[in-house]
């Protein structure tokens, strides 16, 4: 099959539609399909179109994460996707790339699928600052019942997000398929112990450190500063305990939490790494003990079960979207205020290896079903029954 693949995002950025996105591209490929890329070019203001990539200039929006914004047309790319032929879209995105999907779907007269990755009413401060913000929720309400209705096929990727969908008054079909990760990226014998060693000396951590690690992007509605708060509040509860965050990714709440670890006095024990390619990250889950978010504005929790796929602990906030993947005190540990943040990390330190390998081999039964091989399936299946 020959699919088209639409999105704003994608590696080396990190946050969870770039992974998905990654993930689709590269387990289609592999099981034989054609799949072309239109995304948004990251590094030049120039159209580009090389090994099945559409890359198109767009301007900087630095106060929306450092984002590039495309046009919601490119004559140059309609012409590429028009030649290539695709049988079907995919959009993964809303932004101006998603709106070309569309334009590009309804010209070719072809059939289109879209993920609903994000919750946007989580995301309505960026633009009204705290103002209209009911009549922008509404808004984004009426505009998801819209998106789900001109689809040929819809997919969530989680229950929780489907039941939002559900509460908007959008009565489409709707497929759960949560994204599929490559979990044989993340064994142990693809790590090199020695590089791990090296970095670890160079930062300071002993072999009785114990190391948290924030992957995402920094951007408020990703709660960081909750996360460090919580950790400053465990600090002065055990100053005795030796203790280290690093905090990857890039965006624009960066500044504000490094001055937060600062007024905190805890800037010695919280380093930010900054953004890394996407073929990193296994590498940074073998350097951490613990994998923590406070943020409740993910649809599926794409880094717990990376970490999790990684013999890491996890240690999150406590969300819908993530029962079934994190059972508290099974394959993970769930947390609801600073106390509970402070208890959990004690239970961990506390804990024998015998019960930390009884919860990692929890979570590695639990993860299976998000497989990429059981993910190609279930899009396949979406794919198939959209052009009929």
């Amino acid at each position: 099959m020959r699919i088209a693949i639409f999105s704003d995002t994608y590696p080396p950025q990190i946050n969870g539609v770039a992974t998905s996105t990654y993930n689709l591209v590269n387990t289609l490929k592999a099981h034989g399909h054609d799949v072309l890329l239109v995304t948004v070019n990251r590094t030049d203001t120039k159209f580009n179109f090389s090994e099945g990539v559409v890359e198109i200039p767009g301007i900087l929006l630095k106060r929306i994460y450092g984002y590039r914004l495309a046009p919601i047309y490119h004559g140059k790319a309609m012409r590429v996707i028009r030649d290539w032929n695709p049988e079907i879209i995919h959009n993964q995105t809303d932004a101006a790339v998603g709106q070309f999907a569309k334009i590009v779907a309804r010209h070719l007269k072809i059939p289109i699928v879209y993920t609903y990755h994000t919750q946007y009413e989580d995301y309505t401060y960026y633009v009204t600052k705290g103002n209209f913000d009911r009549i922008a929720r509404n808004v984004i309400q009426y505009y998801s019942r819209m998106v789900a209705k001109g689809s040929t096929g819809f997919i969530t990727p989680s229950v929780k997000t489907k039941e939002m969908m559900r509460m908007y008054g959008s009565d489409v079909h709707i497929s759960v398929i949560p994204t599929g990760i490559d979990f044989s990226l993340f064994e142990e014998n693809k790590i090199d112990k020695k590089e791990v060693a090296e970095f670890k000396k160079e930062h300071g951590i002993k072999e009785n450190t114990l190391v948290f690690l924030i992957l995402g992007r920094l951007a408020n509605e990703k709660s960081m500063d909750v996360s460090i708060n919580y950790y400053a509040g465990f600090l002065k509860k055990h100053p005795e305990i030796d203790t280290k965050m690093f905090i990857v990714g890039g965006g624009p709440a960066r500044n504000s939490l490094e001055l937060l670890t600062h007024e905190l006095k805890i800037a010695d024990k919280v380093e930010f790494i900054g953004p890394v390619p996407a073929s990193r990250v296994p590498f940074l889950y073998y350097l951490d003990d613990v994998c923590t978010s406070a943020s409740i504005t993910e649809t599926q929790g794409l880094t717990f079960k990376q970490a999790m796929a990684s013999r890491t602990l996890v240690l999150a906030r406590y969300d819908d979207n993530l029962t079934g993947v994190i059972e508290d005190n099974e394959t993970g540990f769930f947390f609801t205020s600073e106390d509970t943040f402070i208890e959990k990390v004690e239970r961990i330190i506390a804990s024998n290896q015998e019960e930390k390998e009884r919860i990692h081999e929890n979570a590695l039964k639990i993860i299976e079903k998000y497989s990429i091989q059981t993910f190609y399936e279930n899009v396949m299946e979406v794919y198939l029954r959209c052009v009929k």
